[in-house]
């Protein structure tokens, strides 16, 4: 299934994705969800139910809507998470990454996925992506794919974390670098260069639709991995390409970690951390080690920024700047 939270005749619901076509669950059966929360917390059996009519819906041909993306307005497909972890997934970022600031790459990285807990209560779906003056002093994005939990668990092996994904969707790690880099000298963080602002969707896509694109994951590793091409484009020019299967990291093996002694819960989000080349930090830091006069790029007002994903579909957003 494809599933988003948008905005019917001024209510927030939950709704099936069928190409362009929009369809409100609770439309099709009155004992379906009509919200995402709603989902995540529900049974299997109700899940199961949907899945079959979203099916029946693809292949209908006498099953009518009004409601298309292009007369709607779409919210995160997760509009109130009740948590943001995000991880540090893919190895070509954070060598990358250490080596354009002449630092060798960490041991412990081979050890452990990581993450830090950013601000679920800053979630932004497609559109405008407000942000305060201070942060463009180097603002920038992050290319990511996230997952949603979709039911409790204590101590979950890796081999049975994939049950625990309700589904995957685009994420955009929106940073202000010059904030977090100050922060982070203090050993904490990163926090407040990253907790105003990060963008989900445009719907969150179940395991199901993604089975075509499977690989096996990498050499010692368990997990689901896909073969999904991620690339962001900044007022329609390319600036970064990468894939999802490159995760070091699977997210079976982060959920794993992150439920070590502590229960996660229906609507928990955890992102895969940056793709490599997937933001200007790296691709700046890149440019400035191959040439000394490299002009850096960072996000600015105006700017429109698309975040693409086999399978998931488009992102899109824009930088709008708030005076106070």
């Amino acid at each position: 299934m494809k599933l988003i939270t948008c905005v019917l005749e001024e209510n927030e619901c939950l709704a099936f994705l069928i190409g362009t076509h929009i369809y409100a669950c609770h439309e099709i059966d009155k004992s379906f969800p009509n919200t995402m929360d709603l989902y995540l917390h529900t049974n299997d059996a109700v899940k199961t139910a949907m899945g079959e009519a979203y099916l029946s819906l693809c292949h209908a041909t006498t099953i009518a809507t009004t409601f298309t993306l292009d007369n709607t307005t779409l919210k995160a497909p997760v509009p109130r998470p009740g948590s943001l972890r995000d991880a540090y997934a893919f190895r070509q970022h954070v060598a990358t990454s250490r080596r354009n600031r002449g630092l060798e790459m960490i041991a412990e990285f081979d050890q452990f996925p990581v993450f830090y807990f950013s601000n679920h209560r800053a979630i932004c779906g497609p559109g405008a992506v407000a942000c305060m003056p201070k942060h463009f002093d180097k603002l920038d994005f992050e290319l990511e794919v996230a997952i949603v939990i979709q039911k409790q668990g204590r101590n979950i092996p890796a081999s049975e974390a994939d049950d625990y994904i309700a589904g995957y969707m685009i994420m955009n790690d929106i940073s202000a670098r010059t904030l977090q880099m100050e922060e982070m000298k203090l050993n904490l963080g990163p926090a407040k260069g990253k907790d105003f602002a990060t963008a989900i969707g445009p719907c969150l896509v179940t395991a199901d639709e993604l089975e075509k694109y499977r690989v096996d994951p990498p050499a010692g590793h368990i997990g689901a991995t896909y073969d999904l091409e991620m690339t962001c484009t900044v007022n329609e020019k390319l600036v970064s390409k990468g894939n999802l299967r490159d995760m070091d990291w699977t997210f079976a093996e982060i959920i794993e970690r992150i439920s070590y002694g502590v229960d996660i819960f229906p609507g928990d989000l955890i992102g895969s951390g940056t793709v490599g080349t997937g933001c200007f930090l790296e691709l700046n830091g890149t440019g400035k080690l191959n040439d000394p006069s490299y002009e850096e790029q960072w996000l600015r007002e105006g700017d429109q920024i698309t975040l693409e994903v086999t399978g998931l579909g488009k992102l899109e957003n824009h930088i709008v700047k708030l005076k106070n």
